[in-house]
């Protein structure tokens, strides 16, 4: 479950770097540690000995990453090694429960959310902006007037992986996406409910739409939530996620 960001990207693109957009670092003989560094650093397995061997490596080439992120017991122990020779984070989110749920939701979903069009992308994106700098805390337009992110919308836009329901002026009052997806998972992000809207249901039965749409896929849902957001962590509870292990996320 917790390696499913970086299985996608195996799945889809072998491991040229070029194509995968990043490099698996291995340690040891038998690949007892494995990190991937790309756009996050993401430690998927190894003990002490193959988290400083992974830190050593980040030190050399200098931090390229927006975060660290990945299981906690591997996120954390690779910060404390780099801390003292990478800037300093903006923010270390050192408890976030990963949750999954093998099945359809408890509850019944909402059938007003849809996958977005192609099309609608204009409608949609202001809502996706809106949800990205509420959650992690800076502008994704930020650098490039925001031409990279509008592509990352389109491409999950493009592959049906982008959810929302739109009200009848054909505003976007929730969203959620399938961000990654592999054989197995996938991982739900990017939940956000209008501000004037919060408070209805509205993040509950459509995230449960988002899992009715993975089960019918063939794939476990998984997501990954602030320890602190106890509303969130209800509402999962509700649609019948249970936590299987904690992730933790360094951002710059």
């Amino acid at each position: 479950m917790a390696a499913c960001m970086v299985a996608a990207r195996v799945e889809a693109a072998g491991l040229d770097p070029w194509r995968l957009g990043g490099e698996i670092w291995a340690s040891g003989s038998r690949l007892e540690g494995l990190c991937f560094s790309g756009a996050n650093l993401v430690p998927l397995r190894g003990q002490r000995g193959a988290i400083r061997a992974f830190a050593d490596r980040a030190r050399r080439h200098g931090r390229s990453c927006s975060s660290l992120v990945g299981r906690a017991e591997l996120v954390l122990p690779l910060w404390e090694e780099l801390a003292s020779s990478w800037a300093p984070a903006r923010e270390v989110r050192a408890d976030q429960p990963l949750m999954v749920l093998a099945g359809p939701p408890r509850i019944a979903p909402d059938p007003q959310v849809r996958p977005v069009r192609p099309e609608e992308i204009d409608r949609y994106l202001p809502a996706a902006i809106a949800m990205f700098t509420e959650e992690v805390g800076v502008d994704p337009r930020a650098g490039d007037g925001g031409a990279g992110y509008r592509a990352r919308v389109a491409e999950l836009i493009s592959a049906g992986r982008a959810f929302a329901r739109f009200d009848e002026n054909g505003e976007v009052v929730f969203k959620a996406e399938i961000g990654a997806m592999s054989a197995r998972v996938g991982q739900i992000q990017g939940v956000w409910v209008h501000p004037s809207r919060r408070g209805e249901g509205l993040g509950t039965v459509g995230t449960a739409a988002v899992v009715e749409r993975l089960t019918a896929l063939g794939r476990i849902s998984s997501l990954y939530v602030n320890g602190f957001n106890t509303p969130a962590r209800r509402t999962y509870d509700r649609i019948g996620f249970t936590q299987v292990a904690s992730f933790a996320t360094v951002l710059f």
